[in-house]
């Protein structure tokens, strides 16, 4: 008995090779410059989104309060994930350790987890502003405004230590391998000693309720949305109303779109889940400030003003 206990001591992993996108250097030199600039485009968004709503009153509303919301999400899910990335990309061992890697798989459900959560209510939100907007300021109010986005960030909390506990817990010997270039549970899982089913099954359970709830209420919010809008009488206020919603229904495509694709489907290449999570885990992150004001007049505004007022500081 002594002796087995010693072996497996002897074998335990205490550090995991991330094999990245590509062991071609200059791919991945490649790889990291577009990466660095997406990044840079990414935390230079979220940043002035976020210093927008929180300096210019007129954004004072719930809809930019959950959008602001999002981007201090998307900024820490993608500071959790391309950094690391980054300095992989420019060695030649891309090592981290046992700890470091729960601590990224912890990280990258919670903000992506919240993420989830915060898209559903900004659809609840879109749903009470088109199709009750007599009663809509009575609803939205600043206290459950802040109470549902409370509620968003303990779910992603909850969910995420209930998937990195199923996927952790597994005996971790030999095979340090990930074949991925950051820590996600499906890539850890693959080289999992024990048997990952139950593992698995958790995931997937927690898949439904993050990513299958969320839609469902979402598909239900627009469909009232649709219905609503398309008896409006006046074209104008068909328009207005689409375009308030365009931006989040995109952003919602985009996202749930690729999350499904890793989490609730069955699998098929690795290079394939490595494309989607490339897409989800750095792209995402950009899009996300670049829908929402490039399609937002509000922003824009907001935007123009704060360049004004520093125009006249400087004078």
């Amino acid at each position: 008995k002594g002796s087995n206990m010693n072996q497996t001591t002897h074998f335990r992993v205490t550090e995991f090779l991330l094999l990245g996108l590509s062991d071609d250097p200059k791919i991945q030199l490649l790889l990291f410059i577009l990466v660095l600039g997406v990044y840079l485009v990414t935390v230079l968004g979220n940043l002035l989104l976020i210093f927008l709503v929180l300096t210019d009153t007129q954004l004072h509303t719930p809809m930019y309060f959950f959008l602001c919301n999002l981007s201090t999400a998307d900024l820490f899910f993608s500071t959790n994930i391309v950094p690391q990335a980054l300095v992989h990309m420019l060695s030649k061992r891309k090592v981290i350790s046992f700890i470091g890697c729960a601590a990224q798989l912890l990280l990258f459900l919670i903000f992506g987890c919240t993420q989830c959560a915060l898209l559903a209510v900004m659809s609840y939100d879109r749903y009470l502003a088109i199709c009750d907007p007599m009663h809509y300021s009575l609803i939205m109010t600043g206290r459950l405004c802040c109470l549902l986005s409370l509620g968003c960030w303990i779910s992603g909390f909850l969910v995420s230590i209930v998937d990195t506990t199923f996927t952790l817990h597994l005996p971790y010997q030999g095979d340090n391998k990930i074949s991925h270039f950051f820590c996600e549970a499906p890539a850890i899982l693959a080289i999992a000693s024990g048997d990952t089913h139950s593992s698995k099954m958790a995931i997937f359970l927690m898949g439904v309720v993050i990513l299958l709830a969320p839609v469902s209420l979402i598909l239900v919010s627009y469909g009232s949305i649709i219905v609503t809008v398309i008896r409006m009488k006046t074209a104008s206020g068909r328009l207005k109303a689409f375009s308030t919603c365009g931006s989040h229904l995109l952003v919602v495509i985009l996202f749930y779109g690729t999350g499904i694709m890793t989490y609730m489907t069955p699998k098929s290449s690795k290079e394939q889940g490595k494309l989607v999570s490339v897409f989800y885990a750095v792209i995402n992150p950009m899009l996300n400030p670049l829908i929402y004001s490039l399609r937002n007049k509000d922003v824009k505004r907001a935007f123009r003003n704060a360049t004004n007022r520093g125009k006249i500081c400087k004078l």
